[in-house]
């Protein structure tokens, strides 16, 4: 697992493989990643869009971008946690993704982005 903290919002992220919807012959790699979202300010803070940059080791690269995570435009108090998982498919069995969430903070409607720690997805047997 990986860590950053960003305007007091402190973002982990853990990727798996998954072999069982995976098709290496036919060049598609998934793998999940769930994330974790501690809100380390003293006032809520909503999380309202998400941007991601994947890329994989074949030259591969695509841009995501929308409001929220997972249908879902979530509030997060003061000290309290938002998880939530997903996945991402990559056409080589080694790749990367980076990004950020724009974040609201709602006393005063602020705008402001959280980084995600950019963290890499690899096929567990292309390491032997």
């Amino acid at each position: 697992m990986i860590t950053l903290t960003t305007a007091g919002v402190t973002i982990s992220v853990h990727t798996k493989y998954v072999p069982r919807i995976s098709s290496p012959l036919l060049d598609s790699y998934v793998f999940s990643y769930e994330i974790t979202i501690v809100n380390e300010n003293e006032f809520p803070v909503q999380l309202m869009r998400r941007f991601w940059d994947v890329f994989d080791s074949s030259g591969y690269c695509r841009e995501i971008e929308g409001a929220g995570v997972v249908g879902e435009q979530p509030v997060i108090f003061p000290q309290q946690t938002f998880t939530y998982s997903s996945a991402c498919d990559l056409k080589s069995p080694r790749g990367k993704m980076s990004g950020y969430f724009t974040m609201r903070q709602l006393d005063n409607q602020h705008l402001f982005i959280a980084r995600v720690p950019d963290f890499q997805m690899e096929v567990p047997f292309i390491l032997n």
